[in-house]
């Protein structure tokens, strides 16, 4: 299976991998999002390890079932042959109704393919008021490249 762009990445290419990224996280579909890794893809989210599709699609499937409303932000940040960085933020909430932003980096590296076969992620989670969101459900076509606030 192909997933274009391959490597060896343009910064356009790039782009269009981050922001497809974005697209499918922001489905929330664990089996949709799951078909852009190989077989075997290594991660790290925070200080949890998984390998492997099946691995990739339980974790989603338990995160997106306590993270509620959860809707995304990916931002370039640098990317090589075979590599990108990205940034991104994300808000949703509990089940309580307590609402957070999660701020984080990821570091992807993709095989001949264009799949992604490792992704390393560090996340950081800051809680805001639901009057403090800025991040309401996907992103609509006219802001994607729009790079977002740090803070």
């Amino acid at each position: 299976m192909t997933r274009p762009p391959v490597p060896p990445f343009t910064e356009a290419d790039a782009l269009a991998k981050v922001q497809a990224a974005e697209d499918a996280w922001n489905t929330r579909d664990p089996a949709r999002v799951a078909l852009a890794y190989t077989p075997d893809s290594l991660w790290r989210n925070r200080d949890t390890f998984v390998t492997g599709r099946q691995e990739i699609e339980r974790f989603l499937t338990e995160k997106w079932a306590r993270e509620l409303d959860y809707a995304l932000r990916k931002e370039l940040w640098a990317f090589g042959d075979d590599r990108i960085a990205v940034r991104f933020q994300y808000e949703w909430r509990e089940s309580s109704g307590r609402w957070w932003r999660s701020y984080g980096n990821e570091l992807w590296e993709f095989d001949g393919e264009g799949l992604m076969r490792r992704r390393e992620a560090s996340i950081n989670d800051v809680p805001i008021t639901e009057a403090d969101r800025r991040i309401h459900g996907p992103r609509p076509p006219a802001e994607h490249g729009i790079p977002f606030p740090l803070a």
